[in-house]
């Protein structure tokens, strides 16, 4: 009888170890999936927030066009007022993600709203989770100057996007853009 109590006893006790140990696990592994899912989430999170946005002058961003050699540059002016503008930037992020693993492509977005709004800018980047690099272009009182300069044939209005190959400008695309169409331009220029 004393060593069927035994028995239980030593077996109520590999239970409760077993038990703890397994709870033990279950914890460590909660532990890493929460770990996992929080640098998932820091990762996707960064990629599309923009933290700043930058602003240049035309000739600022004239020689940036310039430096980005050996690639397919897609330049889309736009602005956070403009109906059109903000309609087709989701076909714009879509072909930039599909691309963003090539390092002969680049997008760059040219914000054309007032200095003034540069936070309105950044909040929209972040609330649209755009993934292409977002610059304000700040010189829009010498833009009689300077829009001649990118496409004689521009009229100032957006949007507007300027493909460049190896800093020659290949296509010029005044109105808004379907995916399909930005898109057949990029491959044909590729």
């Amino acid at each position: 009888m004393q060593k069927k109590s035994l028995t239980k006893i030593k077996y109520l006790i590999l239970t409760l170890k077993f038990s703890s140990q397994r709870k033990l696990l279950l914890n460590l592994t909660m532990k890493k999936i929460i770990l996992l899912f929080s640098f998932l989430l820091a990762v996707f999170y960064g990629k599309a927030q923009q933290k700043t946005v930058s602003s240049v002058r035309y000739e600022e961003l004239e020689n940036r066009i310039q430096q980005e050699k050996d690639k397919l540059l897609v330049v889309n002016f736009w602005s956070t007022t403009c109906a059109p503008c903000v309609k087709e930037l989701p076909h714009f992020m879509e072909i930039n993600e599909k691309y963003s693993g090539d390092s002969q492509f680049k997008m760059i977005l040219v914000s054309l709203d007032r200095l003034a709004d540069k936070e309105r800018v950044l909040t929209f980047i972040n609330k649209k989770k755009l993934t292409a690099e977002v610059i304000l272009l700040d010189d829009i009182k010498r833009m009689n100057t300077w829009i001649p300069r990118f496409e004689k044939k521009w009229d100032g209005n957006i949007p507007v996007t300027i493909f460049y190959k190896n800093g020659e400008k290949v296509y010029f695309n005044d109105g808004e853009m379907s995916k399909e169409e930005l898109e057949n331009v990029i491959v044909k220029n590729k």
